[in-house]
């Protein structure tokens, strides 16, 4: 409001421009759809390139066609996309099938009673703690271990999480989490259950009955409390330790020092003669067990028991699968007040167990349903997306790669992207192509294009050897590539249109061949000499001569829908203002600046502005019915760039010696 003078002097107002500037969307954001390694279920994950998607699902798996798209995306030009895990979670119906997806899971109890806690494969998405199923969650090991010194809490525990993998014959740790200072309350600081799930990228723990009740063991096992150890013999302790490979007698002595006992002198005597028994050891291992093994002496316990012993043995080498145990036994009666007698100590580490990946996808896990959010709809969760690839549809039946696609295809016109499609793997000629696409026709749509033929590329999980992927991931890296070098209404096609990493194509065409596809609205891959495996066609499945579409060319199609989302969030501040003529103009200059910057880069036909676009938005776009009813109408226009598809070249000879 204006300033109300009440004073002599100099007064300051600031007056609105009326400048609203439009910013364009991003055209090239990639959204993939399928089943890979691991991964939140449903669950769209923002990824800006290889490592990212290595570290949340896992990288590229065999089982998984998009993951080979999705490397293929970044590799061409993509720099962002969304991906969405979807698992099947039916029954098996074969004795031999894999069963219903599942997170790998360990349930922590003590010997005789409820269980305390259980721990399973997720991580924290946003307020919501989620399931992570698959078998790579049977590659996660827990070890839990006391906070160093300090037993004046029962609870204080170190909880550590790693995941081993074998890579080259070799077993190794990719990921691992410790977390410290946890405690089993219900509130409170350290909360167990509150601090591992907020934290974790691996694991979730939910408590059960028994939550509060026990002691925590090494093994990763709730058990009853470690036992204390009261006094020390004076003679040698017999001890006999058994890791698998038989019993291995061991002789332990110690000297007493004045009348008490000391248990601190005492610990590395007892770790001692444990590991001096790998000397007979029969197996690497079985030495792996008894050379890591490790005698602890944690804590305080009462006045009259001073001490707790804790054993843990080693991890087991390369051979090690989490069931290896290391028993610790003797005759000497002093070895029960030691908490020693006939002790049967598992490794230190406890796999999780359980982790199922579920049987082959369905139409239903792809498409998902929409008031879930699961499946395609789990898009919903993301602001925008631009290209959609579901190269696991070609998988399926042929009614349900039908029925995925053409859902697709409805969601994309509603969300304002464009689909690129994949053909099956047996579609691998031209004769054979050209039946695909009668068979499907149905599948012809504005925003939607189909490639022929794939492609192979190097498979890094077979020794390099080709793979014949669907092209869904490659193009959305082409688009992203050619939107970047040159703008979304360029046809990311042509001699600069290069296949990176491409090593082949499925099927070679000829012009002629060519000839045959192009009228059906596909889009040939061709190979020729300098400039290899590179996009020869731009048209979308709304393409076909026999259609005469004004959406024939996949620019016109990509131009209109950025123009569209970008004047859908560059217009927003218009709703609720007043609906008369100031208004109009405003609209006018910010969406006019808006086009007139395009015109500048090249994106509309025409040598002036006049020739190129229009922005109208007055009394004949708006009467006065519609300003009663609330209605601003706002009338774009443009006049758009259409590839040169085909390039005629007139030749004449000429007499000689004409005289011009």
């Amino acid at each position: 409001m204006p300033v109300k003078p009440t004073y002599p002097g100099v007064y300051i107002e600031e007056l609105p421009s009326g400048v609203r500037t439009i910013t364009g969307v991003s055209t090239s954001v990639a959204a993939f759809v399928d089943r890979f390694e691991r991964g939140p279920l449903n669950k769209p994950v923002q990824i800006f390139g290889m490592a990212d998607f290595g570290r949340e699902f896992g990288g590229i798996s065999l089982a998984s066609e998009s993951s080979y798209a999705i490397q293929q995306f970044f590799l061409n030009g993509g720099n962002e996309c969304f991906v969405v895990r979807v698992a099947n979670t039916t029954s098996a119906t074969s004795a031999t099938a894999p069963a219903t997806a599942a997170s790998a899971l360990l349930r922590v109890q003590p010997t005789a009673g409820a269980t305390v806690f259980t721990v399973s494969a997720g991580r924290k998405i946003g307020d919501d703690s989620v399931a992570d199923p698959g078998i790579w969650g049977n590659n996660l090991y827990l070890e839990v271990d006391y906070e160093a010194g300090d037993l004046t809490h029962p609870f204080s525990l170190i909880l550590t999480v790693s995941e081993i993998v074998t890579e080259g014959g070799r077993r190794v740790t990719r990921r691992s989490e410790n977390h410290r200072g946890l405690v089993a309350e219900l509130a409170g600081p350290g909360n167990a259950i509150d601090v591992v799930n907020s934290a974790s990228t691996l694991i979730q723990l939910a408590k059960g009955a028994g939550w509060a009740a026990n002691l925590p063991a090494a093994t990763g096992t709730m058990g009853a409390e470690i036992p204390i150890a009261s006094t020390i013999p004076a003679s040698p302790v017999a001890l006999t330790v058994d890791a698998g490979g038989g019993p291995r007698p061991v002789s332990v002595t110690h000297t007493f020092g004045g009348t008490s006992n000391d248990h601190p002198a005492f610990r590395p005597l007892l770790e001692a003669a444990i590991r001096a028994a790998a000397l007979s050891a029969t197996s690497d291992a079985e030495r792996a067990l008894l050379e890591g093994a490790v005698v602890r002496l944690i804590g305080k316990g009462t006045a009259a028991n001073k001490y707790r012993y804790q054993i843990l043995a080693g991890r087991g080498g390369s051979g090690f699968d989490g069931t290896e145990k290391l028993t610790v036994g003797g005759t000497n009666a002093v070895l029960n007040a030691l908490g020693l007698g006939a002790a049967t100590v598992n490794v230190q580490q406890v796999r999780l167990t359980g982790g199922k990946d579920g049987i082959a996808l369905a139409a239903a896990e792809l498409i998902g349903v929409e008031v879930d959010k699961t499946g395609l709809y789990a898009l919903e969760d993301v602001d925008l997306f631009n290209v959609l690839c579901l190269p696991a549809a070609p998988l399926l039946s042929e009614a349900e790669m039908q029925t995925v696609y053409m859902t697709a295809s409805s969601y994309c016109e509603r969300r304002r992207a464009f689909l690129v499609v994949d053909i099956p793997d047996t579609v691998d000629t031209l004769t054979k192509m050209q039946t695909w696409i009668g068979q499907n026709d149905k599948l012809r749509h504005r925003n939607a294009a189909v490639y022929f033929p794939r492609t192979r590329i190097s498979d890094p999980l077979a020794d390099g050897r080709p793979r014949s992927v669907g092209a869904s991931g490659t193009i959305a890296g082409l688009y992203a590539r050619t939107d970047a070098n040159r703008g979304v209404w360029k046809a990311p096609a042509g001699t600069d249109a290069r296949l990176r990493n491409v090593l082949s194509l499925d099927y070679l065409l000829t012009d002629p061949q060519n000839g045959a596809l192009n009228p059906l609205g596909v889009n040939c891959l061709r190979s020729f000499p300098v400039y290899s495996n590179i996009c020869w066609g731009a048209r979308t499945l709304d393409g076909a001569d026999a259609q005469a579409s004004e959406w024939k060319y996949i620019p016109v199609r990509r131009l209109t829908l950025f123009l569209e989302e970008s004047l859908y969030r560059g217009t927003k501040w218009v709703v609720f203002e007043p609906n008369d003529e100031p208004l109009w103009a405003q609209i006018r200059l910010n969406v006019g600046a808006f086009m007139h910057t395009l015109f500048r880069q090249g994106a509309f036909q025409g040598t002036s502005p006049r020739e190129a676009y229009l922005v109208k938005c007055d009394h004949e776009t708006t009467t006065q019915n519609d300003i009663d009813n609330g209605i601003v109408n706002i009338l774009v226009g443009f006049a758009p760039l259409k590839p040169a598809e085909f390039v005629i070249v007139k030749i004449q000879q000429l007499a000689g010696d004409i005289q011009v």
